[in-house]
């Protein structure tokens, strides 16, 4: 039987109120769970108080530390370059929860 530690995957995200708008980053592991509490606002707390429902970008990583720190570094980034970040891979600001089952 394969050790399923190993086949662990943690996701690095950034949700957005809208283009530009106010910014969350977290890290889980289940994107597709914890993208839906936060549209739901099943959860209290930031992203429910001030409407940041739009999942803007996600990296994922198969060892949790190396996630965590990655979370860390980019809340303590410039906003611009997490916009840049952002920009790089969803240039429209698309709400990417919708490919995540696909």
């Amino acid at each position: 039987m394969p050790d399923s530690r190993a086949m662990k995957s943690y996701a690095v995200y950034i949700m957005a109120s809208a283009k530009n708008g106010t910014l969350y980053i977290g890290i889980t592991n289940n994107i597709v769970r914890r993208v839906f509490e936060h549209k739901e606002g099943l959860i209290d707390g930031f992203t429910k108080k001030y409407n940041v429902h739009r999942l803007v970008y996600v990296e994922t990583h198969d060892d949790v530390g190396i996630a965590i720190q990655r979370e860390k570094r980019l809340k303590e980034w410039q906003r611009a370059w997490k916009i840049n970040l952002i920009e790089s891979q969803n240039p429209d600001w698309n709400d990417l929860y919708e490919t995540l089952n696909a």
